[in-house]
């Protein structure tokens, strides 16, 4: 029989994330009676030019309920997409944006039009009989992610007195995404088991990371090259090590402070600290080593550390196209993170791979702090060869969840899957 793909009902509804706050659930039923659905994430340390997550204020939660970002989903953007075929989901996602009519997406909800966006994608690759990655990447979509991996959480993720927010470990050397895994699983139980022997704490952050006070971030890492080496790999063959600075906010007029040290840095002193680092610790990954609105000193730090470190905007370029071709035409960073809900729909997610993917740059996908269930994110990773992903430590349920998923996409592509292992490194 054939299948009918247009939209027959759409709803939202008011979820949980990993950090019991709320979040949002789009569910859409097809003509043909396909049921499809998909949940957002939500960070805690986002950028200033991120798209708008609707909260709805007021005293329930805390003023973090999505009741009216939910409220959008029944009406009106169900009754401007009833009867449209979810397999245009161009078309979809622009009659959203012109319906919201803000660069920010701040009338409807950049978290609202993001569920319906997905969830629409969801449906059609559902009612095609297509795995998700297949239906959006058709037969190009073949490559694994190299996970990097959060086990040492910091900054706005943890309670720590650590101020770098993400210290990652990434299995380069090996020669399957299941084989990368493993790695990463067995660096992270190790440097448990190193933190309890030395009486530090094994609770985690955020993203699953160990979140213990240590005397600065060099002892950090000296901690996770140990836990590599007690794992039986090699530090800067078998795993490399990835950071996360997330200085955005740091900035105080033309110094940059550590929040929880209270020292402080000019931006220059900041890149030679970093260099000093990944020439001192197999480093081959910074993500926002300079504040949000610098594109002059990412492209500094990018003709600094770029051709040997993977320099990634993540509040510079916020998933946006426009900042992104700004930052590619002054030569700010080299990398791009991939973020769906700092743009707000699929579509334009996808965008932002092409353009950075046409010139040059590295693409990751990535997680939130606060997740869900939802695996969308590994889907997009396969479908695009993006080549890498965030997604938190091989801990908590909406981190692993992700990881599970690409185990299941390698098992369905068999010996078509690639992992491109160590040649995502720039120099090292």
């Amino acid at each position: 029989m054939k299948q009918d793909f247009r939209i027959a009902s759409l709803y939202g509804m008011q979820i949980l994330d990993s950090r019991g706050t709320p979040t949002l659930r789009a569910c859409v039923t097809l003509e043909g009676g396909v049921e499809a659905w998909a949940s957002v994430p939500s960070g805690a340390s986002t950028g200033k030019f991120e798209a708008c997550e609707l909260r709805d204020g007021g005293e329930a939660y805390g003023g973090k309920g999505v009741l009216r970002a939910a409220g959008h989903i029944a009406d009106p953007i169900a009754a401007l997409l009833k009867g449209q075929d979810v397999r245009d989901q161009q078309e979809i996602d622009a009659r959203m944006r012109a319906m919201d009519g803000t660069e920010q997406k701040s009338n409807l909800g950049a978290n609202a039009m993001l569920a319906v966006s997905l969830a629409c994608a969801h449906a059609a690759a559902a009612a095609s009989g297509l795995a998700l990655y297949r239906y959006l990447g058709g037969v190009h979509g073949v490559t694994l992610p190299v996970p990097m991996m959060n086990i040492f959480n910091g900054g706005e993720h943890a309670g720590n007195n650590v101020d770098i927010q993400e210290f990652m470990v990434m299995p380069v050397g090996a020669a399957r995404f299941s084989e990368a895994l493993r790695m990463g699983v067995e660096v992270y139980h190790a440097l448990g088991r190193l933190l309890h022997a030395r009486g530090l704490s094994t609770a985690v952050g955020d993203e699953g990371g160990y979140a213990p006070n240590v005397d600065n971030e060099e002892q950090a890492l000296q901690l996770i090259v140990e836990a590599i080496e007690q794992a039986g790999l090699r530090p800067g063959q078998d795993v490399c090590i990835a950071l996360d600075a997330a200085t955005s906010d740091w900035l105080q007029q033309d110094r940059y402070v550590f929040p929880k040290k209270g020292s402080s840095m000019r931006a220059e002193e900041l890149l030679q600290y970093f260099s000093y680092l990944a020439d001192k610790y197999p480093i081959v990954s910074i993500e926002d080593p300079l504040a949000q609105d610098d594109f002059e000193g990412f492209a500094h730090a990018t003709r600094q550390l770029g051709d040997a470190i993977q320099v990634v905007g993540d509040d510079l370029f916020v998933t946006n196209t426009d900042r992104l071709r700004c930052g590619i035409q002054a030569g700010s960073a080299n990398a791009i993170l991939i973020k769906p809900n700092q743009i707000g729909t699929l579509s334009e997610t996808l965008e932002a791979v092409r353009v950075a993917v046409r010139h040059g740059y590295g693409t990751i996908l990535s997680h939130r702090s606060g997740e869900t269930e939802d695996t969308t994110i590994a889907d997009i990773a396969v479908a695009t060869n993006a080549g890498q992903i965030k997604t938190g430590a091989p801990a908590r349920s909406e981190r692993t969840c992700k990881y599970n998923r690409l185990l299941a996409i390698e098992r369905m592509l068999g010996d078509a899957a690639i992992y491109p292992g160590r040649g995502i490194l720039r120099g090292k």
